[in-house]
């Protein structure tokens, strides 16, 4: 049965709903046990303020609640609970109270007893200051040992962590309006969250400089305790966007849009041939194609990737994991042979040391390992007719961390995983908002003489440099760290995707890879070994929504690029562009409830709209070509989009 939920984000779970608590002009969002959207006359204050437990792979428990109670009055509002967290190895149940008052004054105290002994990456606090009004701002600082310094939040993102021991941060959050939020119970730091896509700057207990996994003792409790106070001039209150329309302006031609790319894991390639005729139809100009000798890919595998490609017309990147060894020569020549003896010649070739794909935190040496230049060296030996790349497979955090020489390279390469620390709904769509600080910082140490390609990135999580593994998801939920994330079959995917685009083109990177053709990170629908409601009854061929974005916008690749301009900011992403003599404008919806987009160009010429929406999904699921088919006149330029909705405009009028 197709639910409205699985239309939406794959799986018939939900993220549990927030509640609003108000105290004068105090507001914050009570989110299962956590607090976020902390705001003051209506500006976001702080993104978030939670009390986690993270297992020794950085897995995050999902809190247990009991015996919640909620009070709110004209003056003040008050929470308490009991949570539980826990699985087959540990228990942990933390106390917690919360208030909140008209003056602005909000307190969360919470005290944790381990019900057994508890092995643990962190307990304790995490508080998130937000990007906007707050990123290159002032900060600030009020050290453990109570001296003071005044600092900036980094705009560049930093790869280590820019603020240590810590007891209190202050910024103003409104001209003559501060925020002091401190911390007690223990010592804080604080990380540059961007580095993971995550929307905000984190101040979290127990610094890293210490040992982790460590081990909480049974019965011995652990008191925290974050506050936030309200100084200065009071705020003018700011206007709340309710749910007025958003206006969306074409601008000028700013540049052209990136090259399309998909993913090819190695045990995807031979499905993907099976359901070649839609793989046809999502026409990429590139197949990054994923060979990992740790897994002794090699002949099979490339002539696979060179069927594809044939099929295809798009070129071939090999993105290569070696073993690791100090001869890297060899490692790189037996692919190069491999891709030899199946007549396959890659256009691209970007090669990662074993090494590299377990993360290395700042300061700590690195393994023995080939060096850069050697790697380097070693694939341009063994490819000598591709253009080289370097960089990461892993995340942008490991390339920020790990900075390759640019002069080496014709590209540089990184991916993004957007739940790495939060998996609800408004956390993952919230990391596009991360996006262009990576781009930018990306930019700022590897410089614009060589070519910027991202991905491919998705939902899920390919690897997990962080811990051992990748989380398990046998309940088709929203889980940190898994492959397999439902939302890649739903509409949420299809704007993700389209907003993940428009930023980059917007960032001027050259091919952004999103996906697979098949599998956990497909826009192809296979059977698995997973389950997928819905699909799984389909007795047919079938595609996910996000297929129709990729799709199209391959046909664009290379075309003319314009400028958007949005009147709010959150709520939509646009993409706009020329095609066939032609102006399309893709918008996509990033909430889940109802979006009224208003275009003051089309009210003055003819125009088209096709939508990707809840109404049509049992079609676009099985019509790949629907668009073209769901196309129908548009009178004005008032468009009502539904939760996670994409639509694509064609205006007759080209922009000059």
């Amino acid at each position: 049965m197709l639910s409205r939920a699985i239309a939406l984000c794959g799986t018939d779970s939900a993220d549990p709903p927030m509640r609003t608590l108000t105290a004068g002009q105090l507001s914050v969002e009570f989110d299962n046990g956590a607090l976020r959207y902390v705001r003051y006359g209506g500006i976001e204050v702080l993104r978030a303020i939670a009390f986690l437990v993270r297992d020794e792979n950085w897995g995050t428990f999902a809190a247990r609640l009991e015996n919640l109670k909620i009070d709110e009055s004209e003056d003040g509002f008050s929470v308490s609970y009991r949570a539980t967290c826990a699985d087959a190895k540990r228990s942990l149940v933390y106390d917690a109270t919360i208030t909140g008052g008209s003056d602005g004054a909000l307190t969360f105290e919470a005290v944790a007893t381990p019900q057994t002994d508890v092995l643990t990456n962190r307990t304790g606090f995490i508080v998130l200051h937000p990007l906007d009004g707050v990123a290159g701002q002032p900060v600030k600082i009020l050290k453990v040992d109570g001296s003071e310094t005044l600092s900036t939040f980094p705009e560049i993102i930093n790869p280590m962590c820019p603020f240590k021991d810590l007891r209190a941060l202050s910024h103003e959050f409104a001209p003559g309006s501060w925020a002091t939020c401190t911390m007690e119970g223990d010592t804080f730091e604080m990380e540059d969250q961007r580095n993971w896509s995550d929307a905000s700057y984190k101040t979290y207990v127990r610094p890293l400089t210490q040992p982790w996994p460590y081990v909480l003792p049974k019965g011995e409790p652990v008191a925290q305790k974050v506050s936030l106070t309200i100084s200065g001039k009071p705020p003018s209150a700011a206007a709340s966007d309710g749910r007025r329309p958003v206006t969306v302006t074409i601008g000028e031609e700013v540049g052209v849009l990136p090259a399309v790319g998909i993913g090819i894991p190695a045990e995807e390639a031979g499905h993907s041939l099976e359901r070649g005729a839609l793989v046809e139809l999502l026409s990429p100009q590139w197949l990054v194609c994923e060979v990992d000798l740790r897994q002794g890919h090699g002949l099979a595998e490339m002539k696979n990737f060179r069927s594809l490609s044939q099929l295809t017309g798009a070129e071939v990147a090999l993105e290569i994991i070696t073993l690791g060894s100090l001869d890297p020569d060899s490692e790189l020549a037996s692919v190069a042979r491999a891709a030899r003896a199946a007549g396959l010649e890659p256009s691209a070739v970007a090669a990662f040391p074993a090494q590299d794909m377990v993360s290395v935190q700042p300061g700590v040496p690195w393994p023995e390992m080939p060096t850069f230049e050697e790697t380097f060296a070693a694939a341009r030996k063994a490819f000598p007719h591709a253009a080289i790349g370097g960089g990461m497979a892993a995340y942008f955090t490991e390339l920020n961390r790990k900075r390759p020489p640019a002069a080496p390279l014709d590209y540089v390469t990184h991916t993004t995983c957007p739940n790495v620390h939060a998996a609800d709904d408004q956390s993952v769509m919230e990391t596009i908002e991360a996006l262009p600080y990576q781009i930018i910082s990306t930019r700022s140490f590897m410089g614009d003489a060589i070519s910027y390609r991202i991905g491919p990135s998705q939902l899920g999580c390919r690897e997990n440099p962080y811990g051992k593994a990748t989380t398990p998801n046998p309940h088709n939920g929203r889980v940190c760290l898994s492959r397999i994330d439902p939302r890649q079959r739903g509409l949420f995917n299809a704007a993700w995707s389209l907003a993940y685009m428009a930023a980059c083109a917007r960032g001027k990177v050259d091919m952004v890879a999103l996906g697979s053709t098949t599998g956990p990170f497909g826009h192809i629908y296979r059977r698995t070994d997973f389950e997928q409601p819905y699909f799984d009854d389909l007795d047919r061929p079938a595609v996910y929504p996000s297929f129709h974005v990729l799709a199209g916008l391959a046909q664009a690749a290379g075309k003319p690029h314009f400028s958007t301009t949005l009147s709010q900011q959150g709520k939509l992403a646009a993409l706009a562009f020329s095609l066939n003599k032609k102006t399309q404008l893709w918008l996509a919806n990033l909430t889940s409830n109802a979006v009224t987009a208003v275009i003051p160009s089309v009210g003055t010429t003819g125009a088209r709209i096709a939508q990707l929406d809840e109404r049509g999904f049992a079609e676009l699921t099985t019509s790949p070509d629907y668009l073209d088919n769901a196309r129908i006149d548009l009178a004005s330029g008032r468009v009502e989009l539904g939760a996670y909705a994409v639509a694509r405009i064609e205006i007759d009028t080209p922009r000059r």
